[in-house]
């Protein structure tokens, strides 16, 4: 009798792949063979998540250069670029932490089996020992930034600390997401500023609401593994009401965007406010264009879409620099 077929995830771990990470991605075809869990640890093939730590941080830097042109220099490149280097550093190192603490729970999921450490192809200690190396990189180029920024970066850990463990407690394992994820955007503004005002808070504010758009969307993926195994997410408190409760956080997001761009401009500037609001616009049909396309039983269509918010948070990171440079 011939074999039978084996699924996609028991596939992936005998190849050595991830299940959901892209295609022929450089890690699994070009990266030498004792370094690819690593990398796998640390999501280096699946970059959308880097992307959407990342943004926060530049929609924060931006912000403020823009609001303050006349502090602008040199300087502010390298918050962009540091903030880059360190989300993929600290993206790295809290995947790493979360793998690690749901280590069981991964390899009772179909999607998540195939993850280095549930399939066995790294240690608890390897792993450890893999996180730590990424967290004092991250804090190396953390020190390069202001007193300030330093403190809320130091700041942060708690929560993403805290983030693994928020699915076993309550629905909303998002939000907590989303305040790690969004914590960059006090971070980058804060490193120009030298401080965190309203602006920069509602700024902060709207990442948060937008995080819960897209990783609702990302959990709608595994909501039947989820239900059975008994942790909570958005997805499963929605359910049929995804849509509603999704245009709710859009419109949050987008709102709490417009209010951030209209206190840091102060009401004048009127082409850079302009410019910038324009991107906050874009965002918005972004939004909505997810909203149409979203077909919460379709795994393929939820991980298309929340791939797609780098492009939506790109735009506004776009529209901003724009509005700095005018």
């Amino acid at each position: 009798m011939p074999d039978a077929p084996q699924r996609p995830e028991s596939a992936a771990t005998a190849a050595g792949r991830v299940a959901d990470a892209v295609a022929n991605h450089w890690v699994d075809t070009a990266a030498p063979h004792f370094a690819r869990p690593y990398l796998q640890l640390s999501r280096i093939d699946r970059p959308i998540g880097t992307w959407l730590l990342l943004l926060p941080c530049w929609w924060g830097g931006l912000l403020a250069v823009a609001a303050d042109p006349a502090g602008a220099g040199w300087y502010d490149l390298w918050i962009g670029l540091g903030c880059a280097a360190g989300a993929v550093l600290m993206r790295g190192a809290g995947c790493t932490w979360n793998d690690i603490t749901d280590r069981e729970i991964d390899a009772s999921v179909s999607r998540t089996r195939s993850r280095p450490l549930p399939s066995g192809r790294v240690s608890l200690r390897q792993a450890l020992i893999w996180m730590a190396l990424q967290a004092v990189l991250a804090f190396g180029i953390l020190l390069s930034f202001p007193p300030l920024a330093i403190a809320l970066g130091i700041g942060s850990l708690g929560l993403v600390a805290i983030y693994p463990f928020a699915k076993r407690f309550t629905w909303w394992p998002q939000v907590f997401l989303g305040l790690a994820f969004n914590w960059g955007a006090l971070l980058a503004y804060a490193a120009h500023a030298g401080r965190v005002d309203a602006a920069a808070g509602l700024l902060y504010l709207s990442g948060i609401a937008w995080t819960l758009f897209y990783d609702t969307i990302y959990a709608h993926q595994d909501r039947e593994d989820d239900a059975l195994i008994g942790i909570g997410s958005t997805a499963l408190l929605f359910g049929r009401r995804t849509h509603v409760a999704l245009l709710v956080c859009g419109v949050l997001s987008v709102g709490l965007m417009v209010a951030a761009i209209w206190l840091a401009f102060g009401g004048g500037a009127f082409w850079p406010l302009g410019l910038a609001l324009c991107g906050v616009a874009l965002f918005a049909v972004h939004l909505l264009w997810q909203l149409r396309r979203l077909d919460i039983d379709r795994p393929d269509i939820c991980l298309r879409l929340f791939r797609a918010n780098r492009d939506a948070g790109l735009v506004v990171a776009l529209f901003l620099a724009g509005a700095a440079l005018l």
